[in-house]
């Protein structure tokens, strides 16, 4: 898929190697109703409650319950592992009453003690969480009233809480194998349990992962509906780390669905009858470039904004993307809850308002090389551009398109994640490209808040910042989309991001696989129902 989460040791994934799978090979090979999908990167950890990567949960969807999940059409919280919750009127307590009929894959029962021991495993600091713990934002404990009654107490009001409880990274895994590999945590992403509708096979690095059908299923959310009597029975994913490959996997056989296709490939594949796309909206923060505020020169608003007007995002998108993905405004992308559209259009490429602001912060061509200049330093930014989302593409366009107005990019290519981060801390840089998902804005706390963990543009600001605080507490819908669409507007209005485009993940599958969709999050396919049709 695209990026987050590299930062496991290949080292330890080797070793890990040794530890073996759950099957052989041969075991796996019997099954009728077989698919192969397709994953596009071999991530080194699959652990959903250490590993925050988007690729395990295409996988682990299918594996883990959660209390609650968001339904795929009406984007509502439904029950899930729980069948109701109430919150206090304070939001502080979060009471769950729990299904008393769910068994884990190993012959657990599920109950009220299972939940604490993926609460107590989730937030202990010595298993290094990179996800799962921020999900539960100001998490204070639990209480047991009963095998099937439990209460999440939190320090402070959190509304995001039940969408953090509807994702992967905070699915129900048996305490027994939990307990199993305590003393070594790494190991247990070869050997997951959960209660989902599909069970753990295998995990092979660098090759390949397998689930099985749970035929003792009978708990899942109510939009999963009736298992259809066609039903793939096992799915072996498989890394198609190559882009160009994937389309060609799809018309071989080799692979029965394909996420992130390119979109020539796609377009290319869009008459093909044996072939059918499935473009997925992926919610969240949309590709943009963050904007380094504490270096000149991107310290200037003028700059900034300069910047943005010089950008032809329209050009880039139809070049790049083919139509495949959408403009992007602001610093959510449509497809969020409590998007601002009032931020369309927002710096709409429009050369003369940059040259306007450029001359006004005192650069100029003094030497008439095309390239303005400010006491003899040049106009210079620095780009740190990663390899995923065809982001390569998009700078190679932003440079030309800023040299038109005598902004010189430099460009600082990095491998991956990890030296992303590492290129980020060493300060010497103008803008960052990165994307992030979610449903709730709350994703929106980290990247501006004053004091947030990955807020890199350096940007510290009372105001915005006490908007997120009040929209993160609100228990008022209205009041939250009031409290975002303010600081949707005040981020843009002070130039903190570049946006591109709004993410899709361009998804196909051939045409004997029917019934595949995705669930509110974008990248997560619901296998439950995939049927096979075969002549």
């Amino acid at each position: 898929m695209h990026h987050v989460q590299r930062s496991l040791s290949l080292l330890m994934v080797t070793l890990s190697l040794l530890v073996g799978a759950c099957t052989n090979t041969s075991e796996v090979s019997s099954s009728t109703r077989r698919i192969v999908y397709g994953l596009t990167l071999s991530v080194s950890g699959i652990d959903p409650h250490i590993n925050q990567n988007s690729e395990l949960g295409i996988v682990l969807r299918q594996v883990y319950d959660t209390l609650v999940y968001r339904d795929p059409t009406t984007k509502e919280i439904v029950p899930g592992l729980a069948s109701s919750w109430q919150i206090s009127d304070d939001g502080l307590v979060y009471t769950f009453r729990l299904r008393p009929d769910v068994v884990f894959h190993d012959g657990t029962v599920f109950n009220a003690n299972a939940v604490a021991a993926n609460l107590d495993r989730i937030t202990n600091s010595a298993l290094n969480s990179q996800r799962a713990r921020l999900l539960l934002g100001p998490y204070a404990g639990y209480q047991i009233i009963d095998d099937f009654n439990i209460r999440i107490i939190l320090s402070q009001p959190f509304s995001p809480l039940l969408d953090s409880l509807a994702q992967v990274y905070l699915g129900m895994a048996s305490p027994k194998a939990l307990a199993e590999y305590a003393e070594d945590t790494l190991r247990y992403q070869f050997h997951q349990v959960g209660s989902g509708p599909f069970i753990f096979v295998e995990y092979v690095p660098e090759d390949r992962i397998v689930i099985r059908r749970n035929p003792k299923y009978a708990w899942g959310p109510s939009f999963y509906g009736s298992l259809p009597d066609n039903a793939v029975e096992e799915v072996e994913f498989r890394f198609f780390r190559d882009p160009s490959t994937r389309a060609a996997a799809l018309l071989s056989g080799d692979a029965h669905i394909m996420g992130e296709l390119l979109p020539a490939d796609a377009r290319s594949l869009s008459g093909n009858p044996s072939v059918r796309l499935l473009p997925t909206t992926v919610p969240g923060q949309p590709l943009q470039f963050y904007f380094n505020t504490r270096l000149v020169p991107t310290d200037s608003l003028a700059i900034r904004q300069a910047i943005l007007y010089a950008s032809n995002r329209t050009a880039i998108v139809d070049a790049v993307y083919q139509g495949f993905s959408p403009v992007a405004w602001g610093p959510l992308s449509a497809a969020t809850l409590f998007y601002n559209p009032g931020v369309v259009n927002a710096y709409a490429h429009d050369k003369e308002s940059a040259r306007r602001l450029l001359s006004s912060a005192g650069y100029a061509d003094s030497d008439n090389d095309g390239l303005l200049d400010l006491a003899g330093q040049p106009l210079q930014i620095n780009v740190i551009q990663p390899p995923w989302g065809l982001v390569p593409q998009v700078v190679q366009l932003l440079q030309d398109q800023w040299r038109s107005v005598g902004i010189q990019a430099n460009i600082v290519p990095v491998p991956g994640f990890v030296a992303l981060l590492e290129k980020i801390r060493e300060g010497n840089w103008h803008m960052v490209a990165f994307d992030a998902f979610g449903y709730d804005p709350a994703l929106l706390d980290d990247r501006f808040k004053s004091n947030g963990v990955a807020n890199w543009t350096g940007y510290a600001s009372s105001e915005l910042d006490a908007l997120l605080e009040q929209a993160r507490q609100a228990q008022n819908p209205s009041d939250r989309q009031l409290f975002y669409g303010q600081a949707q507007s005040q981020i843009m209005q002070n130039a903190l991001i570049l946006p591109i485009r709004d993410y899709v993940n361009i998804n196909a599958h051939v045409s004997s696989v029917e019934g595949l969709i995705f669930d509110p999050y974008g990248w997560f396919p619901l296998l439950y129902g995939v049927r096979l049709n075969v002549s």
